[in-house]
């Protein structure tokens, strides 16, 4: 038995209280699930206390639901959301639901189905059907949760409620961010978040959600990409869900980027989920800095740049935590950088040193997005180009591996110790001079205190010699 739904009825015996909504339907469906959806008459805060201590569980008030509270395990297993009734029966209650197969309900001490609008047989005929015609109307929020579920139950959508969907969509803009992310990233780290995609996009509404990625349409872009903009995002996405599963292009480092990417960062996304959104973003400003040169050939000048200040802008309209803006900013500045250094092969101590440090915290994540967007551009002389940059990010992933466990060298000496070696006073010229020693010493140039302070005199003077030089 749904760890959540025996503990609510131990706990809440007595109670008048149902099941509803996605635990029915996934009951139905056979499907295994940790999340169950009560509601209940009389005090929903006390139900949830009381089920919280029989549990040993938390229990909290939900900001965006008026009256309901989350009871959620402490290991985060299962969690139960409790509902006050809506309306004077149960049928009133779901009757304000979105889809008919969401409209179900059983007692939470056990008894029949209650399906007052024929959500079994939708469920057996495999689709969505509204439950009312203003079902969108009373919240926009639900076109994103109908493309949601279309992908992820693999059912097809009845065509008047695709149509009110549409309709409504444009409406999608007045929903707080947050709550439209909250459904965004159930897409993106779902099973197929491309399906989810082009689904909100039938829908109509991806020019409401992400206007950034509906403006990549038929940006055409050099003869080295097979696809526009956009199909070249969604197709970047493929990738990265596709090396989640088989990491094989990433070489013998890839178990331990894939234990990395299966850390939590923000949100309640892991490193992996995060990587999807900068996959979703990395090439979001090539719409506004596409140009051509006198022959011809198409350019994306400073697009790294633009597209993480692009990707901030995003994540903060959908009220994301500033430590998953600042990420996904990040994966989108560096997004290039391997690529790059192709051309500089072998690579040298110190282009690997300039590549950490530029690309740090994020220099494992943004290694797999640059296999990942390799991988995806496939026109001229792709077999080749993909060739050579695998061996590029290859090497560079076991640096970066290296670089997350271990950090950069413990320094020879400190700022402190360096200003009274060379007689100079805090400031810029430190900070310099330091980072200086820091690449010499990674590359194994220098290796005592004795050659970093010879190193930094002598950097030092060149610079005073350039100085009057300029001057």
């Amino acid at each position: 038995m749904n760890a959540a739904l025996s503990a609510a009825r131990g706990a809440l015996a007595g109670a008048e209280a149902w099941v509803v909504g996605g635990a029915v339907r996934d009951e139905l469906l056979g499907r295994e699930t940790d999340d169950v959806d009560l509601v209940a008459r009389g005090d929903v805060a006390d139900l949830a206390r009381r089920l919280a201590r029989a549990a040993g569980a938390s229990a909290f008030a939900l900001s965006d639901a008026f009256g309901a509270w989350r009871v959620s395990a402490r290991d985060r297993s299962w969690q139960a959301d409790l509902m006050p009734l809506e309306g004077h029966t149960l049928e009133d209650d779901l009757a304000r639901r979105d889809f008919t197969v969401n409209a179900m309900a059983r007692p939470l001490a056990g008894g029949d189905l209650v399906d007052p609008f024929g959500g079994h047989g939708d469920l057996e005929a495999r689709h969505l059907r509204m439950v009312s015609g203003g079902a969108f109307a009373a919240d926009p929020l639900r076109v994103m949760r109908l493309a949601r579920l279309a992908v992820a139950l693999g059912f097809d959508v009845e065509p008047a409620t695709r149509d009110e969907a549409r309709r409504t969509a444009p409406r999608l803009v007045e929903v707080p961010g947050e709550r439209a992310f909250g459904e965004l990233k159930l897409i993106v780290a779902g099973e197929d978040p491309v399906a989810g995609l082009l689904a909100l996009d039938s829908a109509g509404a991806l020019e409401a959600v992400l206007p950034e990625l509906a403006a990549q349409r038929g940006i055409a872009q050099n003869r080295y990409h097979h696809l526009d903009v956009h199909d070249h995002t969604l197709e970047v996405l493929a990738q990265v869900v596709a090396l989640e599963r088989d990491p094989a292009p990433l070489g013998p480092q890839a178990p331990a980027a894939l234990a990395v990417l299966a850390e939590p960062l923000a949100d309640e996304l892991t490193r992996a989920q995060a990587l999807r959104f900068g996959a979703l973003l990395h090439d979001a400003a090539k719409p506004h800095t596409r140009g051509e040169t006198s022959e011809g050939r198409v350019t994306f000048m400073g697009h790294d740049a633009r597209g993480a200040e692009l990707a901030r802008e995003v994540l903060g309209r959908l009220r994301a935590s500033q430590r998953l803006r600042e990420h996904v900013a990040a994966l989108t500045l560096h997004h290039l950088r391997a690529g790059f250094l192709v051309h500089r092969r072998p690579l040298s101590p110190r282009d690997v040193h300039a590549y950490l440090r530029a690309c740090e915290p994020v220099e494992v994540d943004v290694t797999v997005l640059s296999v990942a967007d390799r991988l995806a551009t496939r026109g001229d002389r792709a077999d080749e180009a993909i060739a050579n940059h695998l061996q590029i990010a290859r090497e560079l992933l076991g640096e970066a591996l290296r670089w997350r466990a271990d950090g950069p060298p413990p320094p020879l000496l400190r700022g402190d110790e360096l200003a009274a070696e060379l007689g100079l006073r805090p400031g810029p010229e430190i900070g310099r001079l330091l980072r200086e020693l820091e690449a010499a010493q990674f590359a194994r140039e220098i290796g005592s205190r004795e050659d970093a302070v010879a190193l930094a005199r002598r950097l030092a003077g060149e610079a005073a010699d350039q100085g009057v030089a300029d001057g």
